[in-house]
């Protein structure tokens, strides 16, 4: 797989994703694909990312994922984003760093998000969540 097939790849998974299509999203995923929000913990294959993404996409009014910079070397895909989410007029923006590591038939193994846990944990008791 080269960098750009790897790229086009994770940005429809992202698509796909913040489109709140969480089954859709996980058609692009290994069956024991590996999602590690490091400060939070590990969620593994298609079920368990459903069961972490869902319960948050479905109490949202909008999610986007905006993406400042990706680069892609062969499967390894890495890209700076901010993930914001809306409820009502408020929204909460969190700086991510993801990596995305592919198979070579084009299915998302490892999604690791990096992201500092006191920053989205101020923002989520300022919207009165926490």
């Amino acid at each position: 797989m080269d960098a750009n097939q790897a790229t086009a790849i994770v940005d429809e998974f992202i698509r796909r994703v913040v489109g709140k299509d969480l089954d859709g999203a996980c058609e692009l995923v290994t069956d024991d694909c590996e999602y590690d929000n490091v400060p939070m913990g590990k969620n593994i294959g298609p079920e368990g990312i459903k069961a972490f993404l869902a319960p948050m996409v479905d109490s949202l009014d909008e999610v986007q994922f905006v993406v400042h910079r990706q680069t892609a070397t062969g499967n390894v895909v890495m890209n700076e984003r901010t993930d914001r989410f809306r409820t009502g007029d408020t929204w909460m923006d969190l700086p991510v760093c993801g990596v995305f590591e592919l198979t070579e038939d084009g299915k998302i193994a490892l999604w690791r998000d990096y992201f500092d846990l006191p920053t989205m944990m101020d923002q989520i008791a300022a919207l009165g969540g926490g």
